[in-house]
């Protein structure tokens, strides 16, 4: 059985679109298999720390050199990044905020991103030298947008540093495989959103039912 970690990070408990897919990915996820093992962890609601300059010394040490503050500053990274080594399809929830990811995601990105426990450097490999430590995991990115056209060659392209920074940033540290199901346009009309709606929501049971992930 896959194991499944679904993260939140919209501000909003409630009409919040990004949480919804999550809802409707976890719950057509129970629905389709037996025993579903599934971690959930909440951003948007609950305190992120944000890296420190201790935090960057204590990850340049050694584990066996870290003190027990070193440690303690390193705690809630470490419980993350345990999250996501176990995890075999990662399922994260993000509206877009000013063009952006919300602030405690990018939080959390910072505690993940962690030379050699998530990504490490090949010096020999100028053009590209990071390697992903991350391996055999699927993401699947649940987005919400204000308006639509954001995606590359797209009227918004240039403005979107939601799913591009994603893709980017957990590429680096070797998750290549993602799929992304976007609600667009959550400030247009009602009736024009209530469609989007339902076909992002579909696409969610879909991406499941046809076993693509």
């Amino acid at each position: 059985m896959k194991k499944v970690l679904v993260v939140n990070s919209s501000i909003r408990s409630l009409n919040s679109h990004s949480r919804k897919l999550t809802e409707v990915f976890t719950t057509h996820w129970k629905k389709s298999y037996d025993n579903p093992v599934i971690t959930y962890r909440e951003l948007g609601n609950e305190p992120v720390s944000h890296i420190s300059e201790n935090w960057v010394n204590a990850t340049q040490k050694p584990e066996k050199d870290r003190s027990e503050a070193d440690n303690e500053i390193l705690k809630s990274s470490n419980v993350y990044i345990s999250e996501l080594r176990e995890a075999d399809i990662i399922v994260l929830g993000v509206p877009m905020y000013n063009w952006s990811v919300p602030s405690a995601l990018k939080a959390y990105i910072d505690q993940v991103f962690r030379f050699n426990e998530t990504f490490t450097v090949n010096p020999e490999n100028a053009e590209n030298p990071y390697v992903g430590l991350l391996e055999n995991k699927t993401m699947v990115l649940l987005l919400s947008r204000g308006a639509s056209d954001y995606e590359k060659g797209e009227s918004n392209g240039h403005l979107n540093f939601q799913s591009t920074y994603l893709k980017t940033v957990f590429g680096i540290m070797g998750i290549h495989n993602v799929h992304q199901i976007t609600v667009d346009g959550a400030s247009f009309d009602q009736e024009v959103l209530k469609k989007t709606v339902e076909t992002a929501h579909q696409n969610v049971r879909d991406l499941i039912d046809l076993k693509l992930i």
